[in-house]
């Protein structure tokens, strides 16, 4: 098992150049949260032939253990070696973690392993028996106050039933179908059960937008297996990056505050996701108002002062796209005309009337910055930038521009001639 270090407060949480998606959050001593995660390998296919877990005790500094659970040439228990591994969810029950997961081979397998650590390794693979007709997809697991513990999983129509009290065997006396539907909750995939206030919740990947899963919706009902009633959205992460398809995430309470973990998709593909938090909040009435993506994610707003990399834009238009430069780092390319990054939100404090950015720009072109959203958007500066002539073609500019205080969002927009016109690795804003 490898653990990687990681602090950042903001947008996305996994780190620079590791693609953890489908974010299972769990905590089982109040102390430490752990995200339970598919990882991203290629633009070519979904997932990998590992489960890698995310954690922190402070929303700021994040730790990676990796190669938790693999399918590939480490833990020899597991059945079905070699298969791919997608969306997987731990629950503990006395001294032992249940870690369970799926192998989307022909057989469209959900298995489980246990481990003494939450954060693993996970051995003894062992596939579970949910009937051959059930489609076996993205499993979660929930253990309820009274020791029953619910595993839900399905794509299009969830199925849910009951383990027994092993944590590994289901009691196939008690699997029910269509306890989600599309029609009905607008359900594609990626269940995740919980419960709040007597209220059983129930967060997945939703169709109701954009005929795409791009969105969490919730459903809620009074008691294990429904009915369910449909709730709305949570968050949508429509326009995180041109090639984006899919959402996959869950809600917790952490020390008192309630957040959702989603994911959001790089490289102009499908894959290669980044998990990312917000903040949330419940009303009286069980409901959860739906909340925007943001660069600051699980606290106050940025320092507009301190640097900020480009690639943690949470919204993208165009064709602009965040890839990896490097293997510790990433940056923003394939800018052509008018495509837009957004940065929510910023705190310019007192004032900043500098900018300074590295770049790279083969073509002559301009770079606008506005503040604010929609009809109080406002552009505060125009900049020339200069054609790289550098051998690695990357410079660094400082521009004077008009004086920003407070808190604002920032879209920055390139302007020029037709092609690819710009990278963008860093940026940051000085008095």
């Amino acid at each position: 098992m490898l653990i990687y270090t990681y602090t950042n407060a903001q947008n996305p949480i996994s780190p620079p150049g590791i693609y953890l998606a489908d974010p299972s959050a769990r905590s089982w001593n109040d102390s430490t949260l752990y995200l339970y995660t598919s990882t991203d390998l290629s633009c070519d296919f979904w997932c990998s032939w590992k489960h890698d877990i995310l954690y922190t005790s402070d929303m700021v500094e994040w730790q990676v253990a990796g190669n938790t659970f693999t399918s590939k040439g480490v833990n020899d228990e597991v059945s079905y070696n070699d298969q791919l591994l997608f969306a997987p969810d731990c629950a503990k029950k006395d001294d032992t973690y249940y870690l369970y997961y799926c192998q989307p081979d022909e057989n469209n397998a959900l298995g489980t392993a246990t481990s003494k650590s939450p954060t693993g390794p996970f051995k003894e693979g062992r596939i579970l028996n949910t009937g051959k007709k059930y489609s076996q997809i993205d499993p979660a697991v929930f253990l309820d106050d009274d020791g029953v513990a619910y595993l839900v999983w399905g794509q299009t129509n969830m199925k849910m039933a009951a383990l027994k009290p092993d944590m590994r065997t289901i009691d196939t006396t008690s699997i029910k179908d269509l306890v989600l539907t599309k029609s009905e909750h607008y359900f594609h995939e990626g269940p995740y059960m919980t419960k709040v206030n007597d209220l059983y919740y129930i967060v997945y990947a939703d169709e109701s937008r954009n005929q795409k899963p791009t969105s969490l919706g919730y459903a809620t009902s009074k008691t294990p297996f429904g009915p369910y009633t449909y709730r709305g959205v949570i968050i949508d992460n429509e326009g995180c990056n041109p090639g984006n398809w899919n959402n996959h995430g869950s809600i917790y309470n952490f020390k008192n505050q309630w957040y959702v973990f989603y994911h959001r998709s790089t490289h102009g593909c499908q894959t290669y996701r980044k998990a990312c938090v917000e903040k949330i909040e419940f009303l009286a009435d069980g409901s959860i108002p739906e909340v925007e993506m943001t660069t600051q994610g699980a606290l106050p707003p940025l320092n507009a002062l301190n640097k900020l990399e480009a690639e943690r834009a949470c919204l993208l238009s165009g064709k602009v796209m965040v890839e990896n430069d490097r293997a510790s780092n990433q940056k923003l390319t394939n800018f052509k005309n008018g495509d837009e990054a957004v940065y929510k939100y910023l705190n310019f404090g007192d004032g900043a009337s500098t900018f300074k950015i590295r770049y790279c720009s083969p073509k002559q072109n301009k770079l606008l910055l506005f503040t604010g959203l929609g009809k109080e958007r406002k552009k505060v500066a125009e900049l020339d930038f200069v054609t790289s002539k550098e051998q690695d073609g990357w410079r660094v500019d400082t521009f004077s521009i008009q004086k920003l205080k407070g808190i604002h969002a920032l879209t920055l927009q390139i302007q020029g001639q037709e092609g690819i016109l710009n990278e963008i690795d860093w940026f940051a804003f000085s008095r």
